[in-house]
């Protein structure tokens, strides 16, 4: 696969829009609880993924540098973001903008809690990214994956900790833990089966229109 031409703008405003909508749809679709079987998880875990996989095109596209600097534009508005979406909807229920003229200390917890795991995650993504990629560089799938799934557990267990351990909800200190794991296996699962190929998929049609555009300007 050639991953080595790109256009010559970078995308950093487009990405971190891009970003903040999954933040925001994340942290609504995160209330809404699914069940397969014996299994209960969120919406939240189906969105969330879309993030690893924005970092790692950004990476072999533009570089690791530019991949940073998207995270930290967005990571200030992405606490925002999840504060305001997590009040407005509370519960997965509509509340009105009212109960934004007085702070709610749980879900500020949250909402740092989605920060720190959305800046530590991928930050780390971009690093793992880029170490594996210098080794597997003829299996352009190795570095999606094997960043996705070291990421995808440091932030699942970064959000999970600071959100509710020792949490005034006594359902969610207690179950935690298990709560992630079924959350970080069900992310697991939609990335390695779906947006890891989706990415090959992604790469392959951004470098044949970018090779397109070159000839054409040539």
């Amino acid at each position: 696969m050639n991953t080595s031409v790109a256009p010559s703008r970078n995308p950093l405003a487009l990405l971190v829009v891009f970003h903040l909508l999954v933040i925001a749809a994340s942290n609504y679709l995160v209330q809404i609880p699914v069940s397969f079987g014996s299994v209960t998880t969120t919406w939240g875990a189906f969105t969330f993924p879309l993030i690893f996989l924005a970092t790692d095109l950004t990476v072999r596209l533009y570089g690791a540098a530019v991949a940073r600097k998207i995270i930290f534009f967005a990571m200030l508005p992405a606490l925002v973001v999840s504060y305001v979406f997590s009040v407005i909807f509370y519960q997965g229920e509509f509340q009105g903008l009212a109960p934004l003229l007085t702070f709610n200390s749980f879900v500020g917890r949250i909402a740092l809690a989605s920060l720190l795991a959305y800046l530590i995650g991928q930050l780390l993504d971009v690093k793992v990214f880029g170490l594996v990629r210098q080794h597997f560089t003829q299996r352009w799938w190795v570095a999606p994956a094997v960043s996705t799934v070291i990421g995808g557990l440091v932030d699942t267990l970064v959000f999970f900790g600071v959100a509710f351990y020792q949490s005034s909800d006594a359902f969610m200190a207690a179950n935690w833990p298990e709560i992630a794991t079924v959350d970080y296996a069900v992310k697991l699962l939609v990335s390695l089966l779906i947006f890891v190929p989706a990415y090959g998929v992604a790469m392959r049609t951004l470098a044949a229109w970018f090779m397109k555009n070159q000839a054409l300007n040539a």
